[in-house]
C-alpha cells in the first residue's frame, strides 16, 4: 500500500496556511497519478484545488484518523510530520489541558502559565518506580527514569532541559531536582536534599531577571550534578555556570528589569541590618530603573528576600557572608549613580566608603587612562562616555567575581563528606534563540545549542541502531541532518571565534575590522552569509533557523577588558571579601617558563592580562567539558515550548510553537523516525487490536500482513514487534473502520428490518381488525333498525309494567306509614292521660297522710295535757318540769310503754315525738338517741382495752415460761462442765507443755518457708525466661494447637499474670510483663515482612489486652462475666499502665501488619483492576508509540488479573480468622486494603490518559462488583469497606454517562460527590475514544462542569488521594468466653514448669 493510494475521497489532508501554519480539508474526488490538482474542501465549506506538479507531484501532508490524535506520544501517530504534531500538540494542551508529551526520547513541555495539580508529594509516589510508558508524559517520568537506570546499570545520567526564555526551563529544572530530593532520601542529619533544593532560590535571585518573554528568566546556563552513594542516596550535589549575562547588570532594555536581587535589597532597605548600605527605592538608582520596570504583579520582593536570605541560613553561609554579599551589591548600586563630572559624586563617597578602596584613586582611573610607550608611561583623560563604560565595565566585573563566589559558597555547602558512586546531572541551559537584533550573546546561546543537536541526533541514531539489533532487523543507513559543518564554521581554525580572538589581540581593533575578516574568509562557505542591506552584520544557517547577528559590541564584549590600574585599586581594597576576588584572578595566571632575564629599562605592566583569555575561548573550553560530561553519560532530554507571547493560560499560537518545535530538535526526531519505520507493536497487541480483519480459521499476524501488504519494505517482522512505515498503520485503521462500520451497517440492516417487519405485522393485524368491524357493521345495520323498534315497544310496556308496580308499592308504604304515625299520636296521648291521673292520685294520698298526722298530734297534745293535770310528774313545773319531762322521755321503754298505753305502735309513736307540734317529745328522743350512743361507744372502748390486756398477759406468761426453761438448761449445762472441770484439773501441766512445743515448731516451719520463698522467687524469674522465648518465639503461627486455640499464647500469658497477682508479688509481675513485652517486640523485629507472623501477635496482643481488661476487677468491663470467670480477676495489681503500652505495641503491629500486606497488594492491583480485560470482547488497547507500556509481570510469570486480587484478599482474610483476629479489627484491616485498591487504581486513571475511556469504566465497574461479592462471601458486606471505592464507583461512571448536554454536566456535578472538582476535570480532559465512533468531551461541556462543580464545592482541590493514608485504629473490648481455668497447655510448647495450682 503505497501512499499515493491513500489520496480517495472523504480522506483527509493538511495544506498550508500563513495565518495557523497549517490547516486541514478533506478529498472530495479521488487523486489519481497524471492529475494537476487535489479538489479539497476546507473546514469552513470553501473548496479549495491544490496544484501538483506533474513531473514531480508533491502531494499535501495526510492527516491521522482521529483516534489516534491526542497520543501520548507522537511517534504513535501513522504520518509523521510537522502538521501532524503541531495539531497533536494543540489538542492535547488546549482540549485536554495536558502539558506534556512525548517524542520519542524527547518530554515536550507546554508552559501553561497557570499553577496546576499535578506536582504534589502523591504524584511523586505514583511515578516512583514505574517505566516510563506506564503513566502519562511527566517531568516525574523523565526523573524516574534517569534515577532507575543510574540504579540498574551504575551509569551516570544526565536530564538536559532546554528551550527559550519563558518556556519553563527552571521550573522544570527544579521539578526534577525535587523528584530526587523526595524519592532518594539521604538518611543523615544533614538534609542534604534540602540543601540541593535551597540553592535555587539563591541562584534564582542572583542569577534571573524579568524580560519580556519571562517574568523569571535564567540569564545563565546551569549544570547540576546531583550525587548519589551506593544506597543511591543522595550526598551532595555540584554546580556549574555557564555565561552568566553581565550586561544585565548595567543595561536593561524597555520593560526588562536587573537581577531580582537588586530589587529585593531595595525593597528592605529600611531594615537595621541595611542601614548602613545606604539604600532606597529601586526607582533611585540607575542600574535598577533604566527600564521604567521596577516591580512585577504578583511578585513580592520583600518576601522573596526573606526567602533568599532563609535558604542562605539553610545552606550554613554564615550572616558575615550574606553581610559581605548585600554589601558588594549594594555598592554596584551606588557605582552606577555615579556622574562623570569635575565634582565630587556622593555615590563614589558611599562605594568606596563600602568596598574601602580608595576615592582619589577610583575618581583618577575611571576618567584617566595610563599608555605605556617605548619610552614612558602617558597617563590621558579619557572621554565621558569611555569614563562611563570603565564604571560599567567594573560594575560588570564585580557582579560576575561575586556571581562565582556565592556558586562556589554553594558547592561547598553542597559538599558532604562521602565518595560519590554515582550522579544525574540536570542541564538548564538557554534554548536556541533569534530576536530582531542579536548580538555577541544569541550567537554563544545558538553555538552551545549547536553542539547539543549534534549530541541529541547521535543520541537518537544510536537508539535507534539498537532497537534495530536487538530486533534483529536489518540495519540500513538512515539520512538526517548533520550539523557538524555550522560546527565547524563557528569553531575550526580560522573559524568565526578565532577570527575574533585574532582581532581581540589588537589594541586598535575594531568590529569592522573583524566582520570585513569574516566577509574575506568565509565567503564561500555557503552557511555563511553577507545581509544584502547590511555591512554591520553576518548571517549564519543554523541547524533551526538563518539567524543575522549585529557585529557591533562584539569585540568588546569577547574581551570584557578592565583597565589594569582599576585592577590595583581593587585588590588594594581593605574589604578582604572584594579583594579575594581580584587576589585569585592574579594568582591563576601562571608565570611563563624559561630564563627571567632582567630588562635594563624599567617594568612595565601588561596594558590586561585579561587579553590572554577571551570570553568566546572561555565558554568554549567549558562547552567542551561540558560535552564531554554529557557524552559520558546517558542522555535523557525535555524540551520546553512556549506557547504564546502574551504568557496567557493555555493559549496556543501555532506560529510560535511551530518556531520553537524546529528550533529544539522535535521535528528532527520526527524526521528521523519517519525515515526507518516509526510505527511498532508486539504481536498481542496487534493481534487484539486488528484481529477482526480476519476470520478466525486464517488469523495470525503474518497472515495479517501478508494479505494487506504486498510491499515487503512496508513492514518488518522482528523478534517481539511488527515494524511499519509511515502511514501504515493508519491504512490498517481505515482498514479495521471500515470492517467496523460495515458490521455496523448489517447489524443496523437486520435491526431495522426486524423493526419494519414488527411493524407491518403489528399495522396488517389492526387493519384485519378494522375490516372485520366495518364489515359486521354492514351486516347489522338493518337487523339493528328492526331489533331497534322492537326494542322500542318491549321498553314501552316493560316501563309502563314498572311504573305500576311502583305506584302500587309507595302507596302500600304510605298507608302503612300513616297507620303506625296515628297509633303512635294515640298512644302518647293515652300515657299523658294516665300520668296525670296518677299525679292526682298521688297528691290526695299525700292530703290525707297530713290529715291524719295532724290528727295524731293533736290528740296527743291532748293527753300530754291531761297527764300533767293529772298530777303525772309530781307536781314540777317551770323549768324543773320541764327538766323532769326531758329525764322522764330520755329513757325509751318509757316511752314505749307509755305508747302502747294508749295502743299506739312504736313507730307511730316515734313519729308523734318528732313532730313539731310537739318540741318537747323531740328533744327527749334526740338526747335519748346520743345517751345510748355515747354507751354504746363507752360500752365498746372498755370491750378493746380488756381484749388487748387479755393478749398482752398470756404473752407474758409464755415468755416467762420459756425463760424459766432456759434458766433449767443452764444450770443442767454449769454441773455438767462443774464435773468436767473436776476431772481435767489433774492434765494442764501436761497441756503447757504440748503448747511450748507447738510454737517451736512454729518457727521452725516459718524459717524454712521463707528460705523455700526465695528458691521459688530465684525459680520463677528462670521460669519467666523460658517462657517469653517459649511463647514469643518459638510458638509457630501454623502450628495445630494454635489453630485449635486462637488466642492460645495470650491466655497462657494471662495466667502467668494471675499467678503473680495470686502471691502478690509485685517485682515477679513486673518483670513477667516487661518480659512478654519485650519479647513480642523481638519477634516483631525479626519477622517484619513474615505476614503470618504479624497476624498471630497482632491477634495474640489484642486478646492480651482484652484479658487484662476483663479480669481487672473494673465493673464496665466484666458485665459479661460469669461468676467462674469473676474468680480469675486480678486482686492486688492494677495494670492498666501495662495496657496502654501493649495497646501501643499493637498499633504499632497493626501498622507494620498493613505495610506488608499493601507491599503485597499494591503490585497487583493496577494489572488486576485496570490492564486485565476481564470483559470479553471489550478491548481498550489503541497504538502505542516509542514509549510502550512495559509488561506489568517478569517475561515468563502469570500477569495478574482480578481473580488474582480477590485470591490474595481471601489469603489474608483466612490467616486472620484462623488466628481468631476480633473481628472488627479485621473489618478495619479489610477496610484499608480497600481504600489502598480504590487510591491505587484511581490515581493510575488520573495519570493514565489511555485508562480514561468507557470501555474501561465499564471493566472497573465489573471488577467493583467482583470485590463487593467477595465482602458478601465473608460475611463483611455490612462494613465501610465499600465507601472506600465511591470515588473509583463514580470515577467509572463518569468514564461511561454521557457528556455533551447541560443535563448531562447537572447530574455529572450531583453524582461525582466524592471527587474534587480538579479529578473531575482532569477524568474529562483527559477521556480518550478507543474507537471512531466514539466522541471527544468539548471544552464547553469541561467548562460548564467546572462551573457547576466549583458552586457547590468545599473541600481538598489535591488531584491524587494519598495511598499512605491510614485510618485510626480502634481496639474494641470483646470479653472470651473462654474458661481460663480448663485451659490446657499442650506438650509440644515444652512449657512443662508450668503447673495448674
Amino acid at each position: 500500500m503505497t501512499l499515493l493510494e491513500l489520496y480517495t475521497e472523504y480522506n483527509r489532508v493538511w495544506v498550508p496556511d500563513p495565518k495557523h501554519v497549517w490547516k486541514s480539508a478533506e478529498i472530495i474526488r479521488d487523486f489519481h497519478l497524471g492529475n494537476s490538482v487535489l479538489d479539497l474542501r476546507l473546514e469552513d465549506g470553501t473548496e479549495y484545488q491544490f496544484k501538483v506538479d506533474l513531473e514531480s507531484p508533491l502531494l499535501p501532508h495526510l492527516r491521522n484518523p482521529d483516534i489516534l490524535v491526542g497520543e501520548n506520544d507522537l511517534t504513535a501517530l501513522s504520518y509523521l510530520h510537522e502538521p501532524a504534531v503541531l495539531h497533536n500538540l494543540r489538542v492535547r494542551f488546549v482540549e485536554s489541558k495536558i502539558i506534556y508529551t512525548y517524542c520519542g526520547i524527547i518530554l515536550v513541555a507546554v508552559n501553561p502559565y497557570k499553577q496546576l495539580h499535578i506536582y504534589g508529594d502523591a504524584v511523586i509516589q505514583a511515578y516512583s518506580g514505574q517505566n516510563m510508558g506506564d503513566m502519562d508524559p511527566h517531568i516525574f517520568a523523565v526523573a524516574e527514569e534517569a534515577y532507575k537506570q543510574m540504579a540498574r546499570y551504575e551509569c551516570n545520567q544526565s536530564i538536559i532541559v532546554s528551550g527559550e526564555s519563558g518556556a519553563g526551563k527552571t521550573v522544570s529544572a527544579r521539578y526534577a531536582m525535587r523528584y530526587f530530593a523526595v524519592v532518594s532520601k539521604s538518611g543523615s542529619k544533614t538534609r542534604v536534599e534540602d540543601k540541593v533544593l535551597a540553592s535555587n532560590p539563591i541562584t534564582e535571585a542572583i542569577g534571573n531577571a524579568k524580560t519580556t518573554r519571562n517574568y523569571n528568566s535564567s540569564r545563565f546556563g546551569k549544570y547540576t550534578e546531583i550525587s548519589f552513594d551506593k544506597q543511591y542516596r543522595i550526598i551532595g550535589a555540584n554546580m556549574r555556570t555557564y555565561l552568566l549575562e553581565k550586561s544585565r547588570v548595567v543595561f536593561q532594555a524597555e520593560n526588562e528589569r536587573n537581577y531580582h536581587i537588586f530589587y529585593q535589597m531595595c525593597a528592605c532597605a529600611e531594615l537595621p541590618e541595611f542601614q548602613t548600605l545606604r539604600l532606597s527605592s529601586a526607582d533611585k538608582f540607575q542600574y535598577t530603573s533604566m527600564s521604567g520596570e521596577i516591580g512585577i504583579e504578583g511578585v513580592d520582593d520583600r518576601r522573596d528576600m526573606e526567602e533568599t536570605r532563609k535558604t542562605f541560613s539553610l545552606l550554613g553561609l554564615t550572616d558575615e557572608f550574606q553581610s559581605d554579599v548585600f554589601r558588594v551589591l549594594a555598592a554596584i548600586l551606588h557605582l552606577g549613580n555615579v556622574q562623570i563630572k569635575a565634582s565630587s559624586d556622593p555615590h563614589l563617597v558611599v562605594f568606596c566608603d563600602l568596598l574601602h578602596v580608595s576615592a582619589p584613586e577610583l575618581c583618577r582611573w575611571l576618567c584617566n587612562r595610563r599608555m605605556v610607550l617605548v619610552m614612558e608611561t602617558v597617563v590621558m583623560p579619557v572621554p565621558p562616555e569611555r569614563a562611563t563604560s570603565a564604571r560599567d565595565a567594573l560594575a560588570k566585573q564585580v557582579y560576575a567575581k561575586l556571581f562565582d563566589c556565592v556558586i562556589q559558597k554553594i558547592n561547598a555547602a553542597l559538599k558532604v563528606p562521602g565518595i560519590q558512586h554515582a550522579f544525574v546531572g540536570v542541564l538548564d541551559i538557554y534554548g536556541f534563540e533569534t530576536f530582531d537584533t542579536n548580538s555577541f550573546e544569541q550567537f554563544c546561546i545558538n553555538y552551545a545549542n549547536e553542539k547539543l543537536q549534534q549530541q541529541f541526533n547521535l543520541h537518537v541514531f544510536k537508539l535507534e541502531q539498537e532497537e534495530y539489533m536487538k530486533e534483529d532487523i536489518p540495519w540500513t543507513l538512515i539520512d538526517f541532518y548533520d550539523n557538524q559543518p555550522v560546527i565547524d564554521l563557528i569553531e575550526a581554525k580560522m573559524g568565526i571565534l578565532d577570527l575574533l580572538d585574532e582581532e581581540c589581540l589588537f589594541p586598535q581593533g575594531t568590529d569592522q575590522n573583524w566582520l570585513q575578516k569574516l566577509y574575506n574568509y568565509l565567503h564561500d562557505n555557503p552557511l555563511f552569509e553577507k545581509p544584502r542591506m547590511s555591512n554591520e552584520a553576518f548571517m549564519i544557517q543554523h541547524f533551526a533557523d538563518k539567524v543575522e547577528y549585529q557585529s557591533k559590541g562584539f569585540l568588546e564584549k569577547n574581551r570584557d577588558a578592565l583597565y589594569e590600574d582599576l585592577l590595583e585599586i581593587m585588590r588594594a581594597s581593605k574589604f578582604e571579601f572584594l579583594a579575594n576576588f581580584f587576589h585569585e584572578e592574579a594568582q591563576s595566571i601562571k608565570p611563563t617558563k624559561g630564563f627571567q632575564v632582567k630588562s635594563a629599562r624599567p617594568g612595565v605592566k601588561p596594558a590586561n592580562k585579561e587579553l590572554r583569555t577571551t570570553v568566546g575561548d572561555k565558554f568554549r573550553s567549558s562547552l567542551y567539558l561540558l560535552m564531554e560530561t554529557l557524552n559520558a553519560t546517558t542522555p535523557h532530554y525535555v524540551r520546553c515550548i512556549k506557547p504564546n507571547d502574551e504568557k496567557l493560560p493555555f493559549e496556543y499560537d501555532s506560529r510560535r510553537v511551530v518556531q520553537q518545535l524546529r528550533a529544539c530538535g522535535v521535528l528532527e526526531t520526527i524526521h528521523i523516525s519517519a525515515q526507518s519505520y516509526p510505527s511498532r507493536w508486539t504481536y498481542i497487541e496487534f493481534y487484539n487490536r486488528y484481529s477482526i480483519l480476519m476470520t478466525p480459521m486464517e488469523l495470525t499476524c503474518l497472515t495479517l500482513v501478508l494479505f494487506y501488504f504486498k510491499d515487503s519494505n512496508q513492514y518488518k517482522f522482528g523478534r517481539t514487534k511488527i515494524f511499519f512505515r509511515a502511514g501504515q498503520v493508519a491504512y490498517l485503521e481505515k482498514l479495521r473502520l471500515d470492517r467496523l462500520r460495515g458490521a455496523c451497517v448489517i447489524l443496523q440492516k437486520h435491526v431495522r428490518g426486524w423493526s419494519q417487519r414488527r411493524w407491518y405485522l403489528r399495522t396488517r393485524e389492526a387493519v384485519i381488525v378494522l375490516q372485520q368491524y366495518v364489515r359486521g357493521q354492514r351486516q347489522i345495520r338493518a337487523a339493528a333498525i328492526k331489533h331497534g323498534w322492537a326494542a322500542l315497544v318491549l321498553q314501552r310496556h316493560w316501563r309502563g309494567y314498572r311504573m305500576r308496580q311502583i305506584y302500587l308499592l309507595v302507596r302500600l308504604s304510605t298507608v302503612t306509614i300513616q297507620a303506625f304515625t296515628r297509633g303512635w299520636i294515640a298512644r302518647r296521648r293515652y300515657k299523658k292521660t294516665n300520668s296525670l291521673l296518677f299525679i292526682i292520685r298521688r297528691r290526695v294520698s299525700l292530703i290525707n297522710k297530713d290529715f291524719e298526722c295532724s290528727s295524731l298530734i293533736l290528740f296527743e297534745r291532748i293527753h300530754t295535757v291531761e297527764f300533767i293535770k293529772c298530777g303525772g310528774y309530781g307536781g314540777l313545773n317551770g323549768s324543773k318540769s320541764s327538766a323532769a319531762i326531758l329525764v322522764v322521755f330520755t329513757s325509751r321503754a318509757f316511752v314505749q310503754t307509755w305508747y302502747q298505753t294508749r295502743g299506739w305502735k312504736g313507730r307511730e309513736g316515734e313519729a308523734v315525738l318528732c313532730t313539731e307540734s310537739n318540741p318537747h317529745g323531740f328533744l327527749v328522743v334526740r338526747i335519748a338517741e346520743n345517751n345510748m350512743e355515747i354507751l354504746r361507744e363507752d360500752h365498746e372502748k372498755e370491750v378493746v382495752e380488756l381484749t388487748e390486756e387479755i393478749r398482752r398477759l398470756k404473752e407474758e406468761r409464755g415468755r416467762l415460761q420459756l425463760q424459766m426453761g432456759q434458766e433449767g438448761q443452764v444450770n443442767s449445762d454449769l454441773q455438767e462442765q462443774v464435773v468436767q472441770l473436776a476431772k481435767h484439773v489433774k492434765t494442764i501441766p501436761e497441756l503447757r507443755k504440748d503448747l511450748r512445743s507447738l510454737q517451736t515448731l512454729r518457727d521452725a516451719t516459718n524459717r524454712r518457708r521463707g528460705e523455700q520463698a526465695e528458691q521459688a522467687r530465684g525459680t520463677h524469674l528462670q521460669r519467666l525466661r523460658v517462657v517469653n522465648p517459649c511463647l514469643c518465639s518459638d510458638l509457630k503461627p501454623r502450628g495445630v494447637v494454635v489453630n485449635m486455640i486462637p488466642g492460645l499464647a495470650a491466655y497462657i500469658i494471662y495466667m502467668c499474670i494471675r499467678h503473680s497477682d495470686y502471691l502478690n508479688d509485685g517485682t515477679k509481675l513486673k518483670s513477667l510483663m516487661n518480659g512478654v513485652i519485650t519479647g513480642v517486640k523481638a519477634v516483631i523485629k525479626d519477622h517484619q515482612k513474615d505476614f503470618e507472623t504479624l497476624s498471630f501477635w497482632l491477634s495474640n496482643t489484642n486478646h492480651l489486652i482484652n484479658c487484662l481488661k476483663q479480669y481487672s476487677g473494673e465493673e464496665e468491663f466484666m458485665k459479661q462475666n460469669t461468676p467462674r470467670q469473676n474468680n480469675n480477676c486480678l486482686k492486688n495489681f492494677d495494670l492498666s499502665e501495662h495496657r496502654q503500652i501493649l495497646s501501643d505495641l499493637a498499633i504499632h503491629i497493626y501498622h507494620r501488619f498493613l505495610t506488608v500486606m499493601e507491599k503485597t497488594l499494591t503490585p497487583m492491583i493496577v494489572p488486576g483492576m485496570l490492564e486485565h480485560e476481564s470483559l470479553q470482547g471489550v478491548f481498550s488497547m489503541k497504538p502505542p508509540g516509542f514509549r510502550q507500556r512495559s509488561a506489568s509481570a517478569p517475561p515468563g510469570a502469570e500477569a495478574h488479573t482480578i481473580t488474582s486480587v480477590l485470591q490474595m484478599l481471601s489469603s489474608f482474610h483466612g490467616t486472620m480468622t484462623q488466628h481468631g483476629m476480633e473481628a472488627g479489627l479485621l473489618r478495619q484491616a479489610v477496610k484499608q486494603l480497600f481504600f489502598l485498591t480504590g487510591a491505587v487504581t484511581l490515581n493510575n486513571i488520573l495519570l493514565r490518559k489511555d485508562l480514561c475511556s468507557c470501555r474501561k469504566g465499564m471493566q472497573i465497574r465489573c471488577n467493583i462488583s467482583y470485590l463487593e461479592e467477595w465482602l458478601k462471601e465473608q460475611g463483611l458486606g455490612a462494613s465501610s469497606a465499600m465507601d472506600t471505592l465511591k470515588p473509583l464507583s463514580q470515577a467509572a461512571w463518569l468514564l461511561q454517562v454521557n457528556k455533551s448536554t447541560d443535563e448531562d454536566a447537572k447530574d455529572i456535578a450531583d453524582n461525582c460527590t466524592e471527587l474534587n472538582p480538579v479529578q473531575i476535570i482532569k477524568i474529562l480532559n483527559s477521556y480518550t475514544p478507543i474507537d471512531a465512533f466514539e466522541k471527544r468531551v468539548t471544552s464547553s461541556f469541561v467548562r460548564k462542569v467546572q462551573v457547576r462543580c466549583l458552586q457547590d464545592h468545599e473541600g481538598s482541590n489535591q488531584l491524587m488521594l494519598d495511598t499512605q493514608y491510614r485510618f485510626q485504629v480502634t481496639f474494641p473490648f470483646c470479653p472470651s468466653p473462654q474458661a481460663l481455668e480448663l485451659l490446657q497447655v499442650p506438650s509440644s510448647l515444652h512449657l512443662g514448669f508450668l503447673t495448674r495450682l
